[in-house]
């Protein structure tokens, strides 16, 4: 783990990560202990904190974020967030703008891996692991943790030692998704899925990752917008697809772009397991370029069909976009993939209760498949885990 102060444009691999805990992609924070000045919700709001001197509520200065009373025993406060989208988790930052004299001197994270839906109590239970000791903290800060845990996380608990006030709470990473909720058929460039950005030539307005997220874009700042660009070049974006797959159809979503939608746009993939997606050559054309409206989804069958690893969108010349979709069939291995990821990143309380669960092969079976992580993606399933599918 390294603490730093953010500094960065937003190109390195971490700052691109999506936020797992975002409120746009389905996070909650269901419970805190103290919540007194300022709600816990604060913590997962999308947009960056606001303050607004001398606005007074009945419990004091109105603040943006989550802020507990001044503890007068021994104890720390904490507050338990459900990520959106549950995966490994790289980068934390505990956001503490505005927070100047009331802020904690430290803060640490647990996360946890659950099956369903718990409720406070019976997270209280859960088996916590640390992520982030206790680690000292600024005031008015974006306060930058990069850790690398190798779970899968379907739940964190921030705390602040021992009392104070928090802006926002991002916890950036890998979404893997659960394959038992994934059909034959699905959105292979979904973050939900797995998808991930890999390289974008301009992300001025907002980040790529938006393309991908869950739901309908509700304002342009939901979507994926670049610079005016003055030069003859087009600006584009590349996916790593959850699945290595044939992707079928595409909906290219320039919803609330009015002013400012590409003119055109086309779709090409590529192979990495057998080409280089850094040669040009390895590319195959899947939408050629085709006319766009503004405000407007479009839905295209795509001309040609190929397995694929990744998937590039060029936009003629540049603008912005709410949402891409790529519908298609996970290729064979491209489900191995998933579904070994998935089992050889679960805590092992929680691959023992899949496994053990009502669908899975019992007691005598879990512990052999827990002797075997990390299962191959490169060989035929166990049957006992194709059968949780």
């Amino acid at each position: 783990m390294s603490r730093n102060q953010d500094t960065t444009s937003g190109d390195s691999y971490r700052s691109s990560l999506p936020d797992l805990a975002s409120r746009v992609y389905g996070g909650s924070a269901g419970y805190a202990n103290d919540e007194l000045f300022a709600e816990r919700e604060n913590l997962l709001k999308p947009e960056e904190p606001t303050y607004q001197p001398y606005s007074f509520g009945h419990k004091g200065q109105i603040y943006d974020g989550w802020e507990t009373r001044r503890r007068r025993e021994p104890g720390f406060d904490y507050a338990i967030v459900r990520l959106g989208l549950p995966g490994l988790i790289r980068r934390l930052v505990v956001d503490t703008s505005f927070f100047k004299g009331n802020y904690p001197p430290e803060v640490s994270v647990q996360a946890c891996a659950v099956e369903g839906y718990p409720d406070p109590e019976e997270l209280e239970h859960a088996e916590w692991e640390e992520i982030l000791p206790p680690s000292p903290v600024e005031g008015h800060t974006r306060n930058v943790f990069d850790v690398d845990p190798p779970h899968r996380y379907t739940h964190v608990r921030l705390c602040m030692h021992p009392d104070g006030g928090i802006a926002r709470l991002r916890v950036h990473g890998e979404p893997v998704a659960d394959p038992r909720w994934v059909s034959d058929r699905f959105d292979l460039g979904a973050l939900e899925n797995g998808g991930r950005v890999t390289g974008c030539s301009n992300m001025f307005f907002s980040s790529p990752s938006n393309l991908f997220a869950p739901g309908l874009a509700r304002v342009m700042g939901e979507g994926w917008e670049t610079a005016r660009r003055r030069d003859d070049g087009n600006d584009w974006v590349s996916v790593r697809l959850a699945a290595a797959g044939t992707v079928e159809r595409a909906e290219v979503d320039t919803s609330h772009f009015k002013g400012n939608a590409p003119g055109w746009a086309a779709l090409s993939g590529c192979d990495a397991r057998e080409h280089d997606p850094d040669d040009p050559a390895s590319w195959t054309e899947l939408l050629p370029r085709t006319r766009l409206r503004p405000d407007t989804c479009h839905r295209f069958r795509l001309p040609v069909r190929a397995e694929v690893t990744h998937v590039r969108l060029d936009v003629f010349p540049d603008g912005g976009m709410a949402r891409l979709r790529l519908h298609g069939r996970a290729a064979e291995d491209g489900v191995r993939h998933l579904v070994a990821r998935w089992f050889n990143h679960l805590p092992p309380v929680q691959a023992r209760e899949v496994l053990t669960g009502a669908d899975g092969p019992g007691e005598a079976a879990a512990e052999t498949l827990l002797a075997r992580r990390p299962i191959s993606e490169d060989a035929a399933l166990p049957p006992e885990l194709t059968a949780l599918l």
